[in-house]
């Protein structure tokens, strides 16, 4: 069965309660952009846990892709499971965010984040995170 089959009707990731292919497979799988910087950040989430790399990568801002490599994300997303996105303060081009995972020993874990993001050319690009 293919992924886009398997994702009907599953609730997406990033915890909106819509179903998968209304919310972050939009942009994910349809190829549409993510409409505010929020709407980013939870694609990002959706596509650690599907392990979209290349989506990753793609939403990157240009100057900042260097510091990434497809591998070393992929071995992030792959090795640990992800279990919740919990969005604590936004605002248009900032996210911060508390990510819930189990890492490769079961273990849970808590990736806090404060993201900045930047809108250029009609899109929105992950820019840093602390």
């Amino acid at each position: 069965m293919e992924k886009n089959q398997l994702m009907e009707n599953k609730a997406c990731f990033c915890d909106t309660g819509l179903p998968f292919e209304k919310c972050c497979g939009l942009y994910l799988q349809n190829n549409q952009k993510a409409p505010t910087a929020l709407a980013l950040m939870r694609s990002r989430y959706s596509a650690y846990a599907t392990h979209n790399a290349d989506y990753l990568l793609e939403t990157t801002y240009i100057s900042e892709r260097k510091q990434y490599s497809k591998a070393e994300i992929l071995k992030w997303a792959t090795s640990n499971k992800w279990r919740q996105l919990e969005i604590l303060f936004f605002t248009e081009n900032e996210v911060e965010f508390n990510a819930y995972f189990l890492d490769e020993n079961q273990k849970p874990q808590i990736h806090h984040e404060f993201s900045t993001f930047k809108f250029e050319n009609g899109e929105w690009f992950y820019l840093d995170g602390i």
